[in-house]
């Protein structure tokens, strides 16, 4: 990733938005209630809140706000998904880069939904998260653990070919994007944490002409399209060729197999 941040599309992100919240549904099964009966909870990283709003629909009298630093972002979550929720909660959203996030209030729940793998270092950040939780409170996230599949080598690989090095060389920055669910697990266990840690391989079934593309052009395409602007359009013309042989349709449509890493934490209620 470059140390600009991309500019994010809202109506490309959400085009595949019941696969991209299938994996926030299935993290936040893991997640134990949180101890206050009117909690506060935090959503790092939340986009245009199409899963924020999930987390309302699961503890109805919640206090939720949404951080996100992408001003495109944040203005539809303002339009789609601000205000009073029917359980008497409330949803919320706020500018902050989660780079350099502090909580300025205890929370009962800190959730991240994709979003670290923007964020280098984020094993440095835990500390100053689960500080922040209430006692008995959870630090969840779940992130893409696809970096070595077909979608972001072949990226990578043109990114670094002769035509366009020296303008995309620093763009992408996967090596040390996610880590492994067993750093993730002793990282938040030696914060005093009962940690839980796993991955899934999801294989999403898309639909239309170059789905695969479609996909990433919401997400880890936006970094390229960003750095190339209007001069985009030879680039994705190269990658398209390149994902139709690596992704190959099937009378249902075309599989796209995506690892994810999930990871909770949960605060001891009383001091160790």
């Amino acid at each position: 990733m470059s140390a600009t941040s991309p500019t994010w599309d809202p109506r490309q992100y959400l085009r595949h938005a019941g696969h991209r919240a299938r994996a926030f549904v299935d993290l936040l099964a893991h997640v134990p209630d949180p101890p206050a009966a009117r909690p506060r909870v935090a959503d790092l990283g939340c986009g245009p809140g199409n899963v924020t709003r999930l987390l309302a629909d699961r503890w109805p009298t919640a206090h939720i706000t949404g951080w996100d630093n992408s001003p495109e972002m944040l203005d539809r979550a303002h339009v789609d998904h601000e205000g009073p929720t029917p359980g008497g909660g409330r949803i919320d959203f706020a500018a902050a880069d989660v780079r350099t996030w502090a909580p300025s209030e205890p929370y009962d729940l800190i959730v991240s939904n994709a979003t670290l793998q923007w964020v280098p270092g984020h094993l440095d950040r835990f500390p100053v998260w689960i500080d922040a939780l209430a006692p008995g409170g959870t630090f969840a996230f779940q992130v893409p653990g696809n970096f070595g599949s077909p979608s972001h080598r072949l990226m990578r690989e043109l990114a670094q070919s002769a035509r366009w090095r020296d303008r995309l060389g620093d763009t992408l920055r996967h090596d040390d994007a996610v880590h492994d669910p067993a750093d993730y697990h002793r990282a938040l266990a030696d914060l005093g944490c009962e940690a839980d840690a796993w991955e899934t391989t999801y294989v999403h079934l898309l639909q239309g002409e170059d789905p695969v593309l479609d996909w990433v052009k919401g997400t880890g395409l936006r970094p390229i399209l960003t750095e190339l602007g209007p001069d985009a359009a030879p680039f994705v013309t190269a990658y398209r060729t390149a994902l139709r042989e690596a992704y190959p349709p099937t009378p249902h449509g075309t599989p796209f197999p995506f690892r994810r890493v999930f990871a909770t934490a949960r605060k001891p209620a009383t001091p160790r």
